[in-house]
C-alpha cells in the first residue's frame, strides 16, 4: 500500500527550485515570537507560470519530545498570470514566498512542504533549538 511520504521528495535548495527554504533568527527565546520566512526557487526561481507553479505551502513544527507535528500555518499562491485573454496574460503573478510569526516554548524541528502542480509534494526541514 502507497503512503503519501512515499511521494514526498527533498533534495538541496541549491540545486533543485522546487525545495521549500526555511529562514528563521540563529537564536530563538523560549515563548518569544520570531519571524520564519519559507520560499520556493530562492537559488534557482521557479516559473511560476499559469501553466507550472507552486500552489501552496504549509509550515509545521514536532517538538523534539513530541509524537505529532503541528500545522502552523498554510499560504495559497493563486496569482499566475491566469487571464479570460489566456494563459500568462493576467496583471499579476505571486511568487511562492510566506512569513511566519512563530513562537515556540520547545526545542524541536520546523518542516515546510509545498506543492508544485506538476512536479508534485517537497519538503525540507531545520531543527530549531530555543534558549
Amino acid at each position: 500500500m502507497a503512503k503519501l511520504g512515499d511521494f514526498i521528495q527533498t533534495a538541496d535548495f541549491k540545486l533543485e527550485k522546487h525545495a521549500p527554504v526555511i529562514e528563521l533568527p540563529k537564536e530563538i527565546k523560549v515563548g518569544q515570537p520570531f519571524d520564519v520566512t519559507v520560499c520556493v526557487g530562492k537559488e534557482i526561481p521557479h516559473p511560476n507560470t499559469t501553466q507550472h507553479f507552486i500552489g501552496w505551502i504549509a509550515l509545521y513544527f514536532k517538538a523534539s519530545d513530541g509524537k505529532f507535528a503541528v500545522n502552523l500555518g498554510k499560504l495559497d499562491f493563486t496569482a499566475h498570470g491566469e487571464s479570460t485573454e489566456g494563459p500568462d496574460k493576467g496583471p499579476a503573478y505571486t511568487d511562492p514566498v510566506g512569513h511566519f510569526k512563530v513562537k515556540l516554548t520547545k526545542s524541536g524541528t520546523l518542516v515546510a512542504m509545498s506543492y508544485c502542480n506538476i512536479h508534485g509534494l517537497w519538503e525540507n526541514s531545520v531543527e530549531v533549538q530555543v534558549s
